[in-house]
């Protein structure tokens, strides 16, 4: 377990849950999986990051929102890690993400079709409203 120094400050799990616009608990989770690295401790034990965890943190929710896995996001952090040119490596896991934002929509367009077809097979304008929650017009017998 490192230790910081005691002129060396950091900010406080929740600080960075502040400033990420997260959760302690979610900072500590992806401590846990390695996607942020462990800060080091103060004497206390308690964590201390630095602001290259901010920076880190933008990074993941910015791939979230792309749909990205964590274990995708895990791979490119590695990636960014590494200090080279991300780019060939990147480009793999974001074109496997591309190919399965268009089979989704592939899916939704097939889906939306079937939706489609039921409407067009619903009764005219002409039809009566139904009664409130039942789908068939009201009969002489059930009014």
């Amino acid at each position: 377990m490192e230790f910081t120094t005691p002129g060396q400050q950091g900010m406080s799990v929740a600080g960075l849950a502040r400033l990420a616009e997260t959760t302690p608990d979610t900072i500590r989770y992806y401590e846990r999986l390695g996607l942020l690295p462990a800060p080091p401790r103060n004497r206390a034990g308690y964590r201390r990051y630095g602001s290259d965890a901010v920076d880190r943190m933008k990074f993941i929710q910015g791939t979230q929102r792309l749909g990205l896995r964590l274990s995708d996001i895990a791979d490119l952090l590695s990636i960014r890690d590494t200090g080279t040119c991300p780019c060939g490596d990147a480009a793999v896991v974001l074109r496997k993400r591309m190919a399965e934002v268009r089979s989704e929509i592939d899916r939704l367009s097939a889906l939306f079709g079937e939706l489609e077809k039921m409407v067009e097979q619903l009764p005219s304008q002409d039809c009566p409203d139904p009664a409130p929650g039942v789908w068939k017009p009201l009969t002489a017998e059930s009014a």
